[in-house]
């Protein structure tokens, strides 16, 4: 597609093909010397950078911004397709991706697309985890092969906790795990007089961390999603407090743990 096919797309709406042609363009010789040196390897940070983004966006509500981000995000879907239709190896285009996606949800979704009776999200996620199961031909293997592999770890745990609950692998009630999360902070108050380098202090604290997303999970809350939460309330809190302590002529440097306490207990009444 030429320079003006593309000027031309713009103007009768046609912005995917548009899309497809300018990444295209910019791969192709005589291109961008920066986008013309990328693999699939290289790009992985800025996939992994662009979705993290693009969730900040969301959870700002910032639509504007959500708009650009959603923009960046599809730019990495097309330049992955762009390299593997240049690869003889993958051999499959953006229109591939598109058709195996499409064939996918509607194979997937036979409650909507077939004969399928299936009344609520939860029967949706369990048919969905065993037509996938099916498909992939694992049906007899391992039940968590491959779960979440991949993810950060907080998201993993989840993952892991929320599969193994659908065949009914969980505590039958909140207060179990409350119970549980008990067990395992008075484990990790065992720990305490070993040295840092002792495996089993990871080992405890891994088990605290894991049986809090069980509760999360439980509750219906994104692990993920709470404690980002927590972190912005935290930066919110902490910058309070050192503009209480620079009112007063205090830098943090300077500050005593007292006058930090008191800052911090200032900061938590005016800034949820």
């Amino acid at each position: 597609m030429t320079d003006d096919e593309m000027m031309n797309c713009r103007e009768s709406g046609r912005q995917l093909e548009r899309a497809i042609a300018v990444m295209h363009r910019l791969r192709a010789p005589g291109g961008c010397p920066w986008d013309a040196e990328q693999t699939h390897e290289s790009l992985i940070p800025n996939l992994i950078e662009e979705a993290y983004e693009c969730i900040d966006a969301i959870r700002a509500n910032d639509w504007p911004h959500l708009r650009e981000e959603l923009g960046d995000v599809l730019l990495q879907v097309l330049f992955h397709a762009e390299l593997a239709a240049e690869n003889p190896e993958a051999g499959f285009t953006l229109a591939d991706v598109a058709c195996d996606l499409s064939d996918k949800m509607v194979r997937r979704h036979p409650h909507v697309f077939g004969s399928a009776n299936v009344t609520d999200s939860d029967g949706v996620l369990t048919q969905w985890d065993a037509i996938k199961r099916k498909e992939q031909s694992i049906e007899d293997k391992p039940y968590l092969k491959n779960c979440g592999k991949g993810l950060p770890s907080l998201l993993r745990a989840y993952k892991l906790t929320k599969k193994v609950a659908k065949v009914g692998f969980d505590w039958p009630d909140h207060a179990g795990v409350v119970e549980k999360i008990r067990e395992e902070t008075a484990e990790v108050e065992e720990t305490l007089n070993l040295p840092d380098s002792d495996p089993h202090v990871e080992e405890e604290l891994g088990d605290l961390l894991f049986t809090t997303v069980n509760l999360c999970r439980r509750r219906k809350i994104d692990p993920e999603v709470a404690l980002d939460a927590a972190n912005r309330k935290f930066e919110r809190r902490f910058n309070a407090l050192e503009k209480i302590l620079k009112a007063q002529g205090i830098s943090l440097e300077d500050a005593s743990a007292e006058q930090m306490e008191e800052a911090w207990q200032q900061a938590k009444v005016t800034h949820n």
